[in-house]
């Protein structure tokens, strides 16, 4: 059985984060976001080769996971030669192949157990099965309708207060026959989500749904994407590096130096050849990237830092993402969801 990651995408939605550093290698603590879908896979026992559909800087993802070895499963890179949509992808990357696909969108962070999907799949006979998860809020959503059978019936397009019959989303993931592809236009743009999954509600095929309620977030926005480090901090999803991290969760590499009078309080991440100067803190939900530097008298609290980033005497963080590389001058002050991309240099006292 193969995998297909689609991460082809331009992560235009977390720019300018994503301007140097496509989206599948953008970090999730010191850990390139990908690896988390890398170890679900390599959990899953018939899954012998991972596929990264890429379209987006594909040489520095490739640069990162090489032949796979190194993460303990085979990868096989395809690169589109030009977008062709999710749908258009999944066809693209899966020529001359008949065996059931495992297919992934490339922002969604989950811990699903693919095995039961895959037995629902098979004890179904079905040419594809989608996973959906509920929301809280499904008017902001694109639904899926199900009927008593979990049978797909429908796809509503974020549908108005009265059309609302379902509170189940699109969640990513999917197994896939490839005998079916043949309704996807090849070398052409094609929405797996508003085309081929429309195709086969119309030709009454048999198409199911796997309901999981469990985590599930899509990490492709900053909101999201500094949610999930708050979210591992706090146990809702168990996965390195905070694996059997006691409370208060205050996780500091080995390589790290604190020097005597700074202040760390977790759950915090700071990450080998770090520097934090007496005087200065580290607080809650923060997460200070490797070989940064935190001068005397300077706050971090609630931000992430990339690596290779200094901050000054007396500069404060709080709630921001700050990318690689990136000089803060003494008194700088970025606040209130503030994004900075690589190499940004803030002067002395600069308000953000």
């Amino acid at each position: 059985m193969k995998a297909i990651l689609l991460a082809g995408g331009m992560g235009t939605r977390l720019r300018p984060l994503t301007v140097h550093t496509p989206k599948p290698i953008v970090p999730i603590f010191n850990r390139p976001f990908l690896q988390y879908q890398l170890d679900l896979l390599r959990q899953v026992p018939g899954i012998d080769e991972v596929i990264l559909s890429l379209n987006y800087r594909p040489e520095r993802i490739e640069e990162v996971f090489g032949d796979g070895s190194r993460f303990g499963i085979r990868i096989r890179y395809v690169v589109e030669p030009e977008p062709l949509g999710t749908g258009g992808a999944v066809k693209y990357a899966s020529e001359g192949l008949s065996d059931t696909l495992v297919v992934f969108n490339g922002d969604v962070l989950t811990q699903i157990d693919l095995a039961a999907v895959i037995r629902l799949h098979r004890e179904r006979s079905a040419r594809a099965t989608i996973v959906l998860t509920p929301v809280d809020n499904p008017s902001a959503y694109g639904l899926v309708e199900t009927d008593a059978h979990r049978n797909v019936r429908r796809f509503l397009e974020k549908p108005g207060p009265g059309e609302i019959t379902t509170n189940t989303i699109n969640a990513g993931i999917y197994l896939l026959e490839p005998e079916s592809f043949d309704r996807i236009p090849s070398g052409v743009p094609c929405s797996i989500e508003r085309s081929y999954f429309p195709s086969l509600v119309e030709r009454g095929d048999t198409f199911v749904a796997y309901l999981y309620d469990g985590y599930w977030i899509d990490i492709g926005t900053p909101d999201k994407y500094m949610q999930v480090h708050r979210d591992i901090m706090d146990g809702r999803f168990v996965t390195a590096p905070f694996l059997d991290v006691p409370i208060p969760r205050a996780l500091v590499s080995p390589g790290a130096r604190i020097e005597e009078g700074a202040t760390v309080a977790g759950p915090c991440f700071i990450d080998d050849g770090v520097l934090v100067e007496a005087g200065a803190r580290v607080g809650p939900y923060s997460v200070v990237g490797r070989h940064s530097q935190v001068e005397e008298g300077a706050l971090i609290e609630g931000a992430i830092l990339w690596p290779d980033c200094r901050v000054s005497r007396e500069a404060t963080v709080r709630d921001a993402i700050v990318g690689r590389g990136c000089h803060l001058g003494p008194g700088v002050s970025v606040n209130g969801g503030a994004v900075l991309g690589d190499e940004t240099n803030l002067t002395d006292f600069t308000r953000t």
